[in-house]
């Protein structure tokens, strides 16, 4: 009996985990066509909530922290469950039936949690946001401008301002100031809109960048006539909106654009800034001018500037009172000019820029004035290498917002940053140069300080110098179609930019005869597929090369004999299936080549004895064994990819000696290891390292630091 007893409970206990698994194994169909119901419900919500969340967010709201935490969580699970789907051919039907089972209660759950019911966005908090950076107001002349544009924004009877006058006499100013009054509690607009209308004036740009400002997203098919009727949509359903659109150039009908016309019924307004009376006609605004600063105000915002310190003897104020006396009251004259004296206490160096001032402004009016008193900022760099970092930031297109890093990679790469022991000296010392030249008020820094932006006028002065000695060609941001006509591709060139433009080919035996050019900046045609061999073939100085966000799909072989070539960018051409030989390029430091469609790495890397940067971010590609321990200067090294023929040896990677950061893949247990033993005793400023699949988060390390 104790053994027929034993057997039972024997069985009884053996009998439940298996009748489950042939439970699980019978309904497994089932549990599939649920778990895939279930799942289409959950994303169903998913799009009707993103949609309620777009169409409630406008300026002055914020989504509400459970709605984007909800949103996460579905993308997480939809995520995890193609991960399970992945594997299913790896799993016996009952283990997926498990699986399943249990996702559909999850998937339920999180579809349950996403009945909000209420609004999905809360009110902003009062702390500044949408407050922009604004120098202060000086003097009644300002502020008697300030008043009389508040009276008009207040008075029901007026719904278009215009503010006119010319450039640097501090329209953008004031205006930011008006936005920031208006940011700061006030209750007569809901929302307050602020736009920098972009040149020349592309109506699908400022929809967008109007768009933008109320968090809105367009179709990526939309055009103008699409965007307008939701933009007109959009503003058509709010009330008590200000729109305020900075540095027009040109009129054009608001309603093409998608914007209701302001009228005392829906308590809308516009405001503008241009140069041109007739703009501020043309769009029907009560028109306000600008008026430069009263020769006290000017004399009063020179010496904050320039600091009351260095009036060391009257003899050197009377000097200084005459500089000032050559800005003609113009206020960004004067900061710029007073920033250039910034501590200056030696009168012989006062009376030395004046007479450069004097000399500089004989025969020029207005706006010509203007630029030629910028020259004087820029001849008083007192570093050669500070005026030729001026000249690089004018290579990209107005408004632009420059990455600093990015900028600081390409003054490395030009050599206008010297040379030094390791990168992250050189870092240093462009990082330094660019606050140099914001301290002088030739470039402003963006709030984050991540970006550096050169005013229009500055912009416009380095170009039109440095145009007429034939040594830059800058048509970037300009919508171009065409590359520039071959006269105009001079033997002075020193640098090119056609950033941002829609050149889609590039004439076949064109071969400019160029031989001082050592920059050439073609990134952001998206169109352009296909350069000729000849393009390069009389560049032979050429340093930094620069094809990102292209379509190009293979690379001349003309760009294997640029022998001087520093730094070639490629990165997100994704396109590309080839890179020709690399062999003869000795001196290259920087390449990038993420995102690119490439599968092997270019013939000759082993050459590449003083790459510092090297980034290798690509889907599917393929590294022979060998090439790093040849590539020994290596300082930055990033290597991802999906290819399981990806065989990276931890040996290899203990010979980069100077390596400073690196983000790298390993397929072999026993290369990580090798390569992780090696990180004891050295001082690496980055480093992510992952052993098996880019989602895998099991095996990894990381290290990082807040430099560059």
């Amino acid at each position: 009996m104790e053994i027929a007893g034993s057997v039972i409970e024997l069985v009884n206990k053996l009998w439940t985990p298996v009748g489950t698994c042939w439970e699980y194994h019978r309904h497994m169909d089932q549990y599939m066509s649920n778990l895939r119901r279930k799942v289409n419900e959950l994303n169903s919500r998913k799009e009707d909530v993103a949609s309620r969340l777009s169409a409630e967010l406008f300026p002055g709201k914020l989504p509400r922290k459970e709605v984007e935490l909800w949103l996460q969580n579905v993308e997480t699970i939809n995520g995890e469950i193609e991960q399970e789907v992945a594997k299913r051919k790896y799993l016996s039907r009952a283990c997926w039936a498990k699986l399943a089972f249990k996702k559909i209660q999850e998937v339920e759950d999180l579809r349950q949690m996403g009945d909000f019911g209420d609004s999905l966005v809360i009110d902003t908090p009062a702390d500044g946001r949408g407050i922009l950076p604004a120098t202060a107001l000086v003097g009644e002349t300002a502020k008697r401008k300030m008043d009389e544009i508040w009276t008009c924004l207040m008075d029901n009877e007026v719904r278009k301002v215009g503010i006119y006058g010319m450039g640097g006499v501090g329209k953008t100013t004031i205006m930011k100031h008006i936005n920031n009054r208006l940011q700061s509690g006030h209750a007569k607009f809901d929302n307050v809109i602020w736009v920098t209308v972009s040149q020349p004036l592309n109506l699908g740009n400022l929809q967008k960048d109007i768009a933008a400002a109320l968090n809105l997203d367009f179709a990526q098919h939309d055009d103008e006539t699409r965007m307008a009727v939701k933009l007109f949509k959009w503003l058509g359903e709010k009330q008590n909106w200000l729109l305020m659109l900075d540095d027009m150039w040109e009129a054009f009908n608001l309603e093409d654009v998608g914007i209701p016309e302001p009228t005392p019924d829906n308590g809308c307004k516009l405001v503008l800034t241009t140069r041109l009376l007739n703009i501020c006609q043309s769009m029907g605004c009560k028109d306000i001018k600008m008026e430069r600063l009263t020769e006290e105000e000017a004399w009063n915002l020179f010496v904050e500037k320039v600091g009351r310190q260095v009036f060391i003897t009257p003899e050197l104020e009377a000097t200084a009172k005459q500089v000032a006396d050559e800005c003609t009251c113009l206020p960004l004259a004067i900061i710029t000019i007073a920033g250039s004296m910034k501590g200056e206490d030696d009168i012989f160096v006062w009376e030395n820029a004046l007479e450069e001032l004097r000399e500089s402004t004989k025969g020029f009016k207005d706006m010509d004035k203007v630029l030629e008193q910028l020259k004087f900022s820029y001849a008083h760099l007192k570093d050669d290498k500070f005026r030729q970092c001026l000249i690089y930031s004018a290579l990209y297109p107005e408004d632009f917002l420059i990455k600093r890093t990015q900028l600081i990679r390409h003054l490395i790469g030009v050599g206008i940053v010297d040379k030094m022991k390791n990168s992250q000296a050189e870092f240093k010392k462009g990082y330094a140069m660019l606050n140099k030249l914001e301290n002088a008020c030739l470039l402003e820094s963006s709030c984050d300080k991540k970006y550096v932006k050169m005013h229009d006028l500055i912009r416009d002065m380095v170009i039109q110098m440095k145009s007429m000695d034939n040594q830059l060609l800058v048509e970037a941001g300009v919508r171009l179609r065409e590359l520039p006509n071959e006269n105009r591709w001079m033997e002075e060139l020193e640098s090119v930019s056609l950033i941002d433009n829609h050149i889609s080919e590039i004439p076949s035996r064109l071969s400019p005869k160029c031989p001082k050019l050592q920059t050439m900046l073609l990134a952001q045609n998206k169109d352009l597929v296909r350069i000729p061999d000849s393009f390069f073939s009389c560049m032979h100085v050429l340093r930094l090369l620069d094809l990102s966000y292209t379509g190009i799909k293979n690379l001349p072989n003309s760009i294997s004999t640029l022998e001087n070539l520093v730094a070639l960018y490629l990165k997100h051409c994704k396109q590309l299936q080839s890179v020709p030989s690399v062999a003869k390029l000795g001196a290259l430091r920087e390449l990038d080549l993420r995102y690119t469609g490439i599968q092997h790495v270019p013939e000759g890397m082993e050459s590449l004895i003083n790459l510092r940067y090297l980034n290798l971010y690509v889907r599917d590609l393929e590294l022979p064994i060998g090439i790093l321990p040849k590539l020994s200067c290596l300082e930055y090294f990033r290597l991802w990819s999906r290819s399981k023929n990806l065989k990276v040896k931890g040996e290899e990677l203990v010979g980069l000696k100077m390596i400073e950061k690196i983000e790298c893949q390993f397929y072999s247990l026993s290369s990580f290891n090798i390569f992780v033993g090696s990180l004891h005793g050295r001082e690496l400023r980055k480093y992510f390292l992952q052993l098996g699949e880019e989602d895998s988060q099991e095996h990894s390390l990381q290290k990082s630091c807040n430099n560059n």
